[in-house]
């Protein structure tokens, strides 16, 4: 592979900086307030924020991580990967800026994938032109989030309509989103991986009920991470998004580009967190000298510029073979990238913390709020462990075959 992102993928990097630079950088405080203040039922996005994605699309900088040209830059994952590290610098308001924030992403992934042209013109296309912002519903309350085969919400057809029953949290973006994807069990098979179904649920049906925003480490404002009872809530039969019964291979194909985007803004956010770290290390002085001159500040800064590089190629990597051999095939280096990146950031984040003493405590500067919001990262789109599992079950499985074609 070519680790040159290429004069396009360039142009388009420098594109990024450049609006980063005058639009969200000076105004990112005032955007996570204005996110916190404004955004309700109705209101997507605070009116700061809309201006600044209006200029963001007039730019051309809008959707870069939809492959589809019809409604996106027409980049692969390979190329898009530099762009979402530029974005994970600023990692709650730059991916909103350019339309390219979770769950909207992933929500338009499997639209495109999976819609009829109807789902699309009545979902897809007001999503992907910014109108409106989504949210996605799957982790319950009494069932465990890692093994999803133990879904309890379900839905049934009745005179035409699904009728949805169950109750879920986390359903990440819900206040002010304008619909959800739901993950219900629609069948009754011996196999639990072709129960599931994916379902749209408009957020003001009746029977949609959003009982709070669960509290995230205190913070309970803005497009929130919510709690949602679906109650006898009925849809039209044509709301059920692919297949019936295909809400896992449905999940999957959300998943692994979502994971490579998450990846990829993690080590934006490193990136950024370890140019914090240098800088206050050269300008504090302590015991005689700037902090830059400690060695244990001199370990903190090497050990991150190795292990994101690290990361940063692991990621790339990753990226390049989901899009020469598919996603499928690209699982495992998915996983491994997922479990390195969420713990790499993490450290990176701790050691800039240290240096910075209890200012970086404070909300004075971005690494307390980049580490509130990077911690989940260990958990969402699968915890550590269980990506680990499937890491060893797969490289196992490897050597065993191996061994066997050997004795054949």
């Amino acid at each position: 592979m070519d680790f040159e992102a290429g004069s396009e993928v360039e142009g388009l990097l420098e594109r990024v900086r450049s609006f980063m630079d005058e639009h969200i950088y000076p105004r990112e405080a005032e955007l996570h307030q204005a996110l916190d203040d404004e955004v309700k039922a109705g209101v997507p996005y605070p009116v700061a924020l809309v201006e600044i994605r209006e200029q963001a699309k007039a730019a051309g900088l809008w959707n870069l991580f939809l492959p589809d040209e019809e409604y996106g830059a027409g980049l692969n994952n390979w190329q898009y990967a530099f762009l979402c590290e530029e974005m994970g610098r600023s990692p709650l308001v730059a991916p909103m800026a350019f339309n390219s924030a979770a769950p909207d992403t992933g929500n338009m992934e499997i639209l495109l994938e999976h819609g009829s042209d109807e789902q699309k013109a009545k979902y897809l296309a007001p999503l992907a032109g910014g109108e409106i912002r989504s949210c996605f519903s799957m982790t319950e309350p009494d069932t465990a989030g890692s093994d999803p085969t133990g879904l309890a919400a379900r839905a049934d057809l009745d005179g035409g309509e699904w009728v949805i029953n169950g109750h879920k949290w986390f359903t990440s973006g819900a206040v002010g989103a304008e619909f959800a994807i739901a993950m219900v069990n629609t069948e009754q098979t011996e196999n639990p991986y072709a129960n599931a179904s994916m379902i749209i649920v408009p957020t003001d049906n009746p029977g949609f009920d959003l009982v709070r925003p669960v509290p995230v480490m205190g913070h309970d404002k803005g497009p929130g991470h919510c709690e949602i009872r679906y109650e006898d809530c009925r849809v039209p039969e044509e709301n059920l998004l692919g297949a019936r019964g295909a809400g896992f291979v449905v999940a999957q194909d959300r998943l692994g580009p979502g994971r490579i985007h998450h990846c990829m803004r993690a080590i934006g956010t490193a990136e950024r967190a370890l140019e914090l770290m240098c800088l206050r290390a050269a300008d504090r002085e302590a015991f005689g000298g700037p902090l830059a001159d400690k060695q244990f500040v001199q370990d903190f800064i090497a050990k991150s510029r190795m292990e994101i590089d690290q990361a940063r190629l692991l990621s790339l990597n990753a990226a390049w073979k989901m899009d020469t051999v598919g996603k499928h095939a690209a699982r495992q280096e998915i996983s491994m990238i997922k479990v390195v990146a969420a713990n790499m950031v993490m450290d990176v984040l701790d050691r800039a913390l240290q240096v910075h003493g209890a200012l970086g405590m404070s909300d004075d500067t971005p690494l307390a709020a980049m580490w509130r919001y990077s911690r989940m990262l260990k958990l969402a789109d699968g915890p550590d462990e269980v990506h680990k599992m499937v890491i060893a079950r797969r490289e196992v499985g490897r050597f065993l075959k191996k061994r066997a074609t050997a004795e054949a």
